[in-house]
Formats: structure tokens, sequence, C-alpha cells
């Protein structure tokens, strides 16, 4: 797989990747843990394992070299794949960088001929269905099981 899938939509002065040596983990691990509404309070060692077992993308300013985006994907690399924690940060914003991030990720995943690629959302409906995610068929074929959390958690 690419590390630089076609981004001709992401803004000038920034630039996709895919190598998680590039992650700055600190950033990520703030962004989330104060700022993201599903993951206030993650501690540091579980954000860290699940970048561990996750497939990791960042946006980065070309002149910086700064990180402005985030996102990772948990798959089997063969039929499913999970978009998880995607964080754009607040000053670029308004953009077109989210977007143009998810559709870099949606380009990297490509190849692998996955089934379904699925997110949760509470907010972001209509970023997403830009780039060809819509509501669940039937979802009254899927489950959930909650580890000690509430059942929106």
């Amino acid at each position: 797989m690419s590390d630089t899938p076609d981004l001709s939509d992401l803004p000038e002065g920034y630039e996709f990747s895919a190598d998680p040596a590039r992650v700055d983990v600190d950033r990520v691990h703030g962004w989330l843990s104060s700022d993201a509404y599903w993951a206030i309070g993650r501690p540091r060692e579980k954000h860290e394992r699940a970048m561990a077992s996750s497939l990791n993308f960042g946006v980065y300013d070309t002149a910086s070299k700064e990180q402005v985006a985030y996102a990772r994907v948990v798959t089997d690399q063969a039929l499913f794949a999970w978009l998880a924690d995607v964080y754009v940060d607040p000053s670029v914003r308004g953009k077109g960088v989210g977007t143009a991030f998810v559709a870099g990720i949606r380009a990297h995943l490509e190849p692998l001929g996955l089934r379904r690629l699925l997110l949760a959302t509470q907010d972001a409906h209509g970023v997403y269905e830009k780039l060809g995610f819509r509501p669940l068929d039937r979802p009254e074929l899927y489950m959930v099981h909650t580890f000690g959390q509430p059942a929106d958690a």
C-alpha cells in the first residue's frame, strides 16, 4: 500500500501519511483525552495500546511538519475495518482537511478489498456522507457488548 494516496482535495500546504512513526503521540493523546467527546480522560497507556493494534494516519503541515489531524483504523486487512479516533486540530477545521484526510484513508484501504468500513459519529454525519458513508442498511443485525461501560459510551 502506498503511503501517499491521491489526495488532490487536500489543501495546499498539507500532506497525508500512513507512517506510524510520524504520529506525534503526545499531541494526539492530548487532543483525544481532553477534547474528543468519545475519549475524554482516556489514559495514555490505553491510547498507546490502541495505536499499537491499529493502522495510524496523520495529516501534517508541510512547512512546520506539525501534525494537524489523526485517525486510526482497526482492521483484519482482509474483510473489515473500523475507522476510529478521527480528529482534526481546531486551527485547520473548515479548510477541507478532514474530508480529504478521510478520503485518503479510504483510498489507502481500498487495495485491501475490504467488504466494509464502519465508524460511529455523534455529530459529523454530513462530513462522512460526502465520502460515501451511510447509515447501516439493517441496523437490527448489529449488536454491541460493553465491558463495564454504559451502553452509549
